[in-house]
């Protein structure tokens, strides 16, 4: 698996350097310079000494001294520990060293590890008290410059706080980065062109290598600072098959690249400094890659996945890629779910559901009795409540199930030791009781115990891991009875996975990880709230000013584990096929992407999928006009739509609303229900009520049926602007500065009783309201006002979450992208502005040359209406305009877009409607 294999290729990379030293013996967080070929003069007594060769490293906190013979161990001085650092001779010192020579430096500490030894991995030996080590370097004249080093890095490691620690490290880095740039004697032919440098890090578990990125017209390279484990990491553009950002550190720092279809396992991860070197570097590659596929969505596996195309395992592997989990990073390392809950049984009875854990349910709320003492805690717990102190996932649990098979990664973990020996991965059985009974154990399991690989339960590299209170050394897991063998233990795993049972059930527990029950009510619901700092966008690094305060929360999130980016805000559909077989993990990832027949009655449920939407914003430079129609005396204010696409509804300021029949072409009915402008429309779930918003200050609600008004809201003291609907909730907003949010359901017959329509919240606004949008939950409301502020609400608490003013004049449109991640707002001022929905911050701004008064958009791409009549097409990420396209003759005043986004209806103050054609 994914783990397995990256730790086979360090291994290569180590048979190329010849070095027993490791990144791993770093601490974490700390930065490998340089190294010197050297002498470690060692010595017995004043009169005799002798030299061991190696090689000095220079490291960011610490000194490594690697002898070439494996008998001697590798020696580790943490700088923090040195009393006196300098020139041998010096001041004195150094008396017993009688013969050594002028290119000797100088330590004097307090301790010092020992590491390695004889090559075996094993818990480093720690010496303490005052003594001295003499280092002679190769070339003489090197000398002051590593002392003068050593003696900087010693003063930042002496700082009284980690924070000012960090921040001369990082400056001392930048400036050794700064200096220094990519060889270009290192690219593979002399006709490469180069299209961008820039600083980055190269991540792999535990550790990061800095260096520098190069990027060329064929090959991405990285060239680390310090030359290690080789001079140049090349990749192929060609080879590249899949290139994804990604969250490091809580910050939008990280590029993926996979040279696979369908591995875990990435073949580069780097961290850059700026987001906008990570955001041109995954523009170029995927501009440059000529065979580079693109990025599939969460909604298109899930489909994949429900017909069978998909097996579980390759599912699961997929939305922890998209959810940001890698083996790259042990602090989001991917998360798979206990699948058995029967360790004791002789054999394995995948037929009977009692074998199976519950999989709608948390690690945590498994057991009864423990959930009511955690929930009890939780009720009387303050602000940020949670229900559990530790989390499903975390490098310390990761490297809990992997250490037999990455010892180095535990060591480095936790300063050099194992854990103690009954806290191992002793034994399946004993495990899955701990996480159902223990009072902080609540791990899931990762891809590994699902994979073909049986090292991380066979002590196959004779470690000392210690020995248990009863005895025992603590050597192979202990499997279950049901498990004659390593082999047959993952075999029967992987059988469990791709059972009926689990396939019927896995949307419970992905609703849990990834999807709707992750946060919020449904969260609490669930038992499945963990520590807020756990969360995406938990905290805002960039706003906490105390650099210790920084580092100390970062380390601390990382350390205690991350929850997935959430990829599904509403329940997850279950898996449509009743029978599969029995899957194998080496199906190819091409027959998992054949393109498969689709039935007649299938073609429906596609075309609401993620890839149908996704090919129409893909097209939409091409769309065409189809037809006009002018059924309006003043400007189209609003449109919407019936769902089987016949019959569509408008509202203009001429006072009336119509109907008009896209089959037979023709206008069925004008409603006037005052002499004052109507400003928005919109259809009731059953498309039996059409609702219009007027400037009368009233909501007319019309029965199409019956062919009369049903019910008037007069809920307001000026006009009404706009309004939105769902879960039998009005919103609407107005001039008279206040946006309501109404409960009740329209009289079913026109002359019956009026409805009474409760008013449930009022949100306040210093000026009068232009435009409101709901997010895809209707948690979160966006409102925009005459003035140029843009307001982000939570409605579930009817509180104002962010007021950014980012307009000059009035706003015309908002909405919220397809994630709920972001909002984007056009205004009389010509912008584009996009603004972050956790932060409130403004991230992009985009201008025209007029304004853009309604506008469509898939989070990536915006489609907007422009005053001269002009459709324009957006690319936010290019931050540029790709095309234009006329149509009409005055300004475009509303936009309607299906669910699906393959059609298009425009209207304006030509007072015309204009259908729009995708032409595929």
């Amino acid at each position: 698996m994914a783990f397995i294999r990256k730790k086979q290729q360090e291994q290569q990379l180590q048979l190329y350097s010849k070095e027993r030293f490791s990144l791993l013996l770093l601490n974490l967080e700390e930065y490998y310079f340089e190294q010197h070929r050297a002498n470690h003069i060692w010595h017995k007594d004043s009169h005799h000494e002798r030299k061991i060769r190696g090689s000095l490293k220079i490291c960011s906190k610490s000194v490594i001294f690697e002898p070439d013979a494996i008998s001697q161990p590798i020696i580790k001085i943490p700088l923090r520990d040195c009393i006196t650092i300098g020139k041998h001779g010096e001041n004195g010192a150094n008396r017993h060293f009688i013969k050594a020579k002028s290119g000797g430096i100088s330590l004097i500490f307090s301790q010092v590890y020992f590491i390695k030894e004889h090559n075996v991995v094993a818990p480093y030996k720690i010496e303490r008290g005052k003594m001295e080590y003499v280092f002679e370097l190769d070339v003489p004249g090197k000398v002051e410059d590593v002392v003068e080093t050593l003696l900087q890095l010693h003063r930042a490691s002496c700082l009284d706080k980690l924070g000012d620690q960090t921040a001369m490290i990082t400056a001392i880095l930048q400036s050794r980065l700064a200096r220094t740039s990519f060889d270009k004697n290192r690219f593979q032919n002399i006709c490469e062109r180069l299209h961008m440098e820039c600083k980055a890090e190269m991540v792999t578990p535990l550790v990061t290598n800095p260096g520098h990125v190069c990027i060329t017209d064929t090959n991405l390279y990285f060239q680390p600072l310090n030359g290690y484990p080789k001079p140049v990491v090349q990749i192929t553009l060609q080879d590249v098959r899949r290139i994804y950002k990604r969250r490091h550190g809580l910050m939008p720092l990280g590029l993926e690249v996979f040279c696979t279809e369908d591995d875990l396992c990435s073949d580069i991860y780097l961290k850059f400094y700026e987001p906008q070197d990570r955001d041109d570097l995954y523009f170029y590659i995927a501009t440059y890659l000529e065979h580079h596929v693109a990025e599939h969505t969460a909604e298109s596996y899930m489909l994949q996945w429900q017909r069978g195309h998909l097996s579980n395992y390759q599912y699961l592997l997929h939305l922890n890629n998209l959810a940001d989990r890698s083996c790259n990073d042990l602090s989001q390392y991917p998360v798979f779910p206990w699948i058995i809950h029967d360790y004791s049984s002789s054999e394995l009875d995948l037929s009977n559901p009692g074998t199976f854990r519950d999989l709608s349910k948390p690690v945590g709320a498994l057991n009864k009795e423990r959930l009511e003492r955690l929930l009890t805690r939780y009720q009387e717990m303050h602000e940020p409540k949670f229900m559990y102190g530790s989390h499903y996932s975390s490098p310390g649990y990761v490297l809990f199930y992997l250490v037999r098979i990455a010892p180095e990664y535990m060591l480095c973990l936790q300063n050099g030791r194992f854990d103690n020996a009954d806290r191992m991965f002793n034994s399946i059985a004993e495990t899955w009781k701990n996480c159902l009974d223990g009072a902080t154990d609540f791990k899931e399991l990762i891809p590994e115990f699902y994979g073909d690989d049986v090292s991380f339960l066979v002590n196959s590299l004779k470690l000392d891991l210690g020995k248990r209170q009863g005895g025992q050394m603590v050597d192979d897991v202990e499997l279950p009875p049901w498990a004659s063998s390593p082999e047959d233990f993952l075999q029967k795993s992987k059988d469990a996975l791709e059972s009926s049972y689990v396939s019927e059930h896995l949307h419970e527990w992905i609703d849990l990880i990834f999807g709707y029950k992750q946060k919020g009510s449904d969260a609490v619901g669930a038992h499945n709230v963990f520590h807020p700092l756990t969360y995406e966008g938990g905290v805002d690094l960039t706003s906490i000013q105390d650099p210790d305060e920084k580092v100390a929360m970062l380390t601390q999130i990382l350390e205690f584990g991350q929850t997935p980016k959430q990829l599904f805000v509403t329940p997850h559909p279950r898996r449509i096929t009743p029978k599969f077989k029995s899957w194998s993990q080496t199906s190819s990832y091409n027959a998992s992407m054949a393109d498969s027949p689709v039935s007649p009655g299938e073609e429906s449920f596609e075309d609401l999928t993620e890839e149908s939407k996704t090919l129409a914003w893909d097209s939409i430079a091409k769309l065409q006009l189809h037809e006009q129609y002018k059924i309006h005396k003043e400007a189209v204010t609003g449109i919407t739509v019936s769902r089987n696409g016949s019959s569509v509804f408008t509202t203009s300021q001429d006072s009336t609303l119509k109907m008009f029949s896209k089959e037979s072409k023709m206008l069925q009915r004008s409603i006037s229900f005052s002499n004052m402008a109507l400003s928005s429309c919109l259809l009731l779930p059953g498309d039996a009520t059409v609702i219009s918003s007027s400037w009368d200050n009233n909501v007319y609600f019309y029965s199409i049926a019956f062919g009369r008004r049903q019910d008037t809201l007069m809920g307001h003291d000026d006009a009404v602007s706009k309004i939105c609907w769902h879960d039998n909730r009005l919103y609407s907003a107005s001039w008279d500065s206040t946006v309501k949010v109404w409960s009740g359901v329209p009289a079913e017959m026109p002359g019956t009783k009026r409805h009474h329509f409760d008013l449930l919240a009022e949100l306040e606004h210093d000026v009068s309201v232009d435009t409101i949008s709901l997010n895809a939950a209707s948690t979160l409301l966006v409102s925009g006002t005459k003035e140029g502020t843009v307001n982000i609400w939570d409605l579930t608490t009817a509180t104002l979450m962010h007021q950014i003013p980012c307009h000059s004049g009035i706003v015309c449109d908002t909405a919220f992208s397809p994630d709920s991640r972001h909002v984007l707002s056009t205004g009389a001022d010509g912008c584009l502005n996009v603004i972050d929905v956790q932060t409130g911050m403004l991230i992009s701004s985009m201008t025209s040359d007029e304004p853009q008064r309604c506008f469509v958009w898939d989070g990536n791409s915006v489609l907007s209406g422009s005053q001269s009549g002009e459709l324009l097409i957006w690319d936010l990420l290019g931050a540029k305009i790709s095309e234009r396209i006329q149509g009409h003759t005055g300004a475009v005043t509303c936009i309607w877009m299906n669910e699906q986004c393959s059609s298009i209806i425009t209207g304006g103050e030509d007072r015309q409607i204009i259908f729009w054609k995708l032409q595929y």
